[in-house]
């Protein structure tokens, strides 16, 4: 039976009062450099007096060779179920800042670290010609797991990934249930583990390789007129890092541009599923997911640049709180959080990922998506194979109204209303099942 939080009634006003209730320094205790980036040390408050003040900031060390940075709230008392948040790209642990006193407010030990990668964790090479088996599926996974037990919990009451936090979250569930007994997947749908091919002693057909239709795909999106590129495919090239981190128009504002096309605050964000894998098909998609071959991504999005009026209403992110991620990502680099996408075009990671060819999520699940984010759409069939194949007790897909891609900051309290619901329903589940 899971560790459930003593059971409060919690209005959307509470839920909003909650996340909104005072703004204070949470001071970062200083991280010993990073010998493999060249970093310096860290010593600078963490968010700039923008951070709330249920909130605060502190490193973790020795987590599967990383001293981990992570965000947590509810750290006061002893003994509260612990709830694990998962950030994708290019967020951070901060992405969830509006999240964390809600959740806390609940009874939860709300935990977001900065994943291997990114922002203040330390212990990972940014070499674009080093190995990448660090940042493997599994390999982070391993990072989830070693961080619940360096806090101390033999289990998760909650376990959340966002984006790329989504497939970790899912591996966390599909690998080790007994450590993550509920999982919940954000803007990612999981469509099950890489499967040996089946049944084919007999008719002598070689299989085919899992990065074929890949393959096809990018060649038929180059043909096209203007010639267009899957986002992950520029995302994995060397050149990716230096375009990200110098953009013309600067750091701060391709950021800003980045957030908001992927909100609902961008009008055209009209999200539908894909009727095929094919290339008439992607080049509906946003050239933010199907890219103008030839450009950068900051000039892929730079005519979408939203207007001084449209920063000025962006109450989720305001100016000093992108400062936070412009000053993270100044001062790390795009490389670490881009080796997450070579991760997926790897053979032999993904062969590495085939030991649980044939294993589904069994354990409670949860999918949560932007009714404004194409994020649902962008793989074909993913959200279908979810359903059918890829878990057991996937229990509701729900769209969020409101929210884009980034559901945590654009509609935090409708957020914590789902999450609190199905903890609810996960915890009265396992009480019916031990009466």
């Amino acid at each position: 039976m899971l560790p459930h939080p003593t059971k409060l009634s919690l209005s959307r006003r509470s839920l909003l009062a909650a996340g909104a209730a005072g703004l204070a320094v949470a001071l970062l205790q200083p991280a010993r450099a990073n010998p493999q980036q060249g970093t310096d040390m860290i010593t600078s408050p963490y968010g700039e007096s923008t951070l709330p003040a249920a909130i605060r900031s502190r490193m973790i060390p020795d987590v599967n060779g990383l001293d981990m940075h992570i965000l947590e709230a509810g750290f006061e008392s002893a003994g509260r179920p612990l709830a694990l948040l998962l950030h994708g790209f290019p967020d951070l642990a901060y992405g969830w800042r509006h999240l964390m006193p809600l959740l806390a407010a609940a009874g939860y030990h709300v935990v977001a670290p900065d994943q291997r990668g990114f922002g203040r964790t330390t212990g990972w090479s940014d070499d674009y010609d080093g190995p990448l088996a660090p940042f493997s599926l599994l390999n982070v996974t391993r990072d989830a797991l070693g961080l619940v037990s360096a806090l101390g919990y033999r289990q998760t009451a909650m376990l959340v990934g966002h984006d790329f936090g989504s497939p970790v979250a899912a591996y966390c569930a599909l690998v080790r249930p007994d450590v993550f007994p509920s999982v919940v997947l954000m803007s990612a749908p999981f469509p099950g583990v890489p499967a040996f091919p089946f049944n084919t002693a007999g008719s002598g057909a070689a299989p085919a390789q899992p990065s074929a239709d890949q393959q096809k795909l990018a060649a038929a999106l180059a043909a096209l007129s203007p010639p267009r590129m899957l986002y992950q495919h520029y995302l994995g090239t060397r050149e990716a890092n230096h375009d990200l981190s110098h953009p013309p128009e600067g750091l701060h504002q391709f950021l800003r541009t980045f957030f908001h096309v992927k909100s609902a605050d961008w009008s055209g964000n009209n999200p539908q599923p894909l009727k095929a894998p094919t290339p008439d098909e992607f080049a509906q998609l946003p050239r933010y997911y199907v890219m103008q071959r030839g450009q950068t991504m900051p000039e892929n999005v730079a005519p979408f640049r939203p207007t001084p009026a449209e920063v000025s209403a962006c109450h989720w992110l305001t100016e000093p709180e992108l400062a936070v991620y412009s000053a993270e990502y100044g001062r790390t680099g795009f490389q670490g959080a881009l080796q997450t996408y070579r991760v997926y075009t790897d053979p032999a990671l993904t062969a590495e990922l085939r030991l649980f060819s044939g294993r589904t999520i069994d354990v409670p699940a949860l999918f949560i998506g932007g009714r404004s984010d194409w994020a649902t759409y962008i793989a074909p069939g993913a959200l279908e194979r979810m359903r059918t194949t890829a878990t057991t007790r996937l229990g509701d897909i729900a769209l969020i109204d409101g929210a884009g891609h980034w559901i945590q900051q654009e509609q935090p309290a409708e957020l914590a209303r789902h999450l609190l619901a199905f903890a609810d329903a996960v915890s009265a589940g396992d009480r019916s099942g031990n009466a």
